[in-house]
């Protein structure tokens, strides 16, 4: 190549990168507002020149039914395309694909391939995934120590349900010394992060005093923050905290409140808890209670009680 011919190259593929860097912009502009269409005429182009990132995203795209019509088949090829090129993300999300079989044969080994990569990347959801996979056997022998190691790394980086999986391994004993205050480390670390359940994980730990001195206040404290994010248990526990006035008055009509909001929601015991607060209570409180409920939920559990 001589020196004319280097420098009209050279020219060019700048003018294709600005081209290329106007698109890309084009497309995230339009992403960010919200017209997914556009972007996704934008990014094809740049994806099938090989952009990996872009090939995850319009995977996600197709996936998700953002701007297209969903299309499993074309979320799996272009999570492939960027997997096969080290994409991080899009081998979590392959291996999920492979996991539930979701537009392929359910391939457990297949889902622990791309996962295994992710987390040799580095990557904290695959590395938890890993620590699902072995603690359950999914396709592997069950492994504590394996599913000790995979959590651990994950919530070293800050994932929240790492670190709450890795609290339960701890409290439960599982391959592991029981140890309450790892527990409790754990479960606080994810419950600050705003993960319900760990938050009703440490209000138990409050409540019967596991590795802690027994604390109403903070137990009270937890399970309120995990019902609010609308977890039946914790709603559940609430109501036997007042039913029983641990760490507050005693009060039928606000047990009976969260009773019946944790029934609503799913939980198989607060019905029958709820059923017999009633028939300590008068019809005037059972009404009362109830509207309470409903505003409650109404509100998205910001106006529950007096």
């Amino acid at each position: 190549m001589n020196r004319i011919t280097l420098i009209l190259a050279t020219v060019l593929s700048l003018a294709f990168t600005q081209v290329s860097a106007q698109d890309y912009n084009k497309g995230l502009e339009a992403y960010q507002a919200g017209f997914y269409a556009t972007a996704l005429n934008e990014w094809i182009p740049l994806a099938e020149q090989g952009n990996e990132r872009l090939q995850a995203k319009i995977g996600w795209m197709y996936n998700e039914g953002k701007g297209v019509e969903k299309n499993i088949t074309e979320a799996l090829k272009w999570y492939r395309l960027a997997a096969e090129q080290g994409f991080a993300s899009a081998q979590v999300n392959l291996g999920q694909m492979y996991n539930e079989g979701k537009g392929v044969v359910k391939d457990y080994a297949e889902a622990m391939k791309w996962n295994r990569l992710a987390a040799e990347q580095g990557r904290a959801s695959a590395q938890h995934n890993l620590g699902v996979i072995y603690l359950n056997g999914i396709g592997v022998l069950k492994d504590y120590a394996e599913a000790l190691k995979w959590y651990r790394l994950a919530a070293e980086q800050g994932l929240a349900s790492a670190q709450v999986n890795l609290g339960v391994m701890y409290l439960n004993g599982s391959g592991v010394l029981k140890d309450y205050a790892e527990a409790l480390k754990w479960y606080r670390l994810a419950a600050e992060q705003g993960l319900a359940s760990a938050q009703y994980n440490l209000g138990d730990m409050y409540l019967n005093g596991s590795g802690v001195l027994k604390d109403y206040a903070e137990a009270l404290k937890w399970y309120r923050l995990a019902a609010e994010q609308g977890l039946a248990l914790a709603q559940n526990n609430l109501g036997v905290m007042y039913e029983y006035g641990a760490g507050v008055l005693q009060d039928n009509v606000i047990a009976h409140m969260w009773y019946n909001i944790a029934s609503a929601n799913g939980d198989e015991n607060a019905g029958g808890y709820r059923d017999e607060r009633a028939d300590l209570m008068t019809t005037e409180a059972i009404k009362k209670a109830t509207a309470m409920a409903r505003e409650c939920m109404a509100s998205d559990y910001k106006k529950c009680g007096y």
